[in-house]
């Protein structure tokens, strides 16, 4: 990070305007199919006890620039934590906020007694995917199944 900028990041826990905004502004730079999030969406993911929404902000302007998706749930082979949606503002990748959250997210679910915790990345998302690499995550080897309803 630049001097002088410091980064924040907290669970969301008031679904804000100021929020919604922030996160409407990285979905595309996270999915080019994903629609807009509605604040009744957002109010949704924020009251569901399973989910944590970790956000990255710049803590002067408050500018949103980062969030990720930690879902820690219980299924009966244990506590399962999973990740997904991991966005960083394209202006400032590059400089650890991404790997700030994913560590914050890590601790996050191990202190609801999760033993591993999952994700997936593109192929596509080198620079994601060296990056979790490098954290210590291994591919899998399984097969990831998708129905379109």
């Amino acid at each position: 990070m630049e001097s002088g900028e410091i980064i924040e990041i907290e669970v969301a826990e008031d679904p804000t305007q100021e929020l919604l905004r922030g996160i409407n502004f990285l979905l595309p730079q996270l999915s080019g199919s994903a629609q807009p999030l509605k604040l009744v969406e957002l109010e949704a993911m924020l009251s569901d006890e399973s989910v944590n929404l970790l956000v990255a902000s710049e803590k002067i302007s408050g500018s949103i620039v980062g969030t990720l998706t930690l879902v820690v749930f219980r299924i009966p082979t244990g506590v399962r934590a999973w990740i997904e949606d991991v966005v960083t503002d394209s202006s400032i990748r590059g400089r650890g906020i991404a790997k700030k959250m994913v560590l914050d997210a890590i601790a996050i679910a191990k202190s609801f007694g999760a033993k591993t915790v999952d994700l997936t990345s593109r192929p596509s998302r080198v620079e994601a995917n060296g990056l979790y690499v490098a954290m210590g995550f291994e591919i899998r080897d399984t097969n990831v199944y998708r129905y379109t309803i």
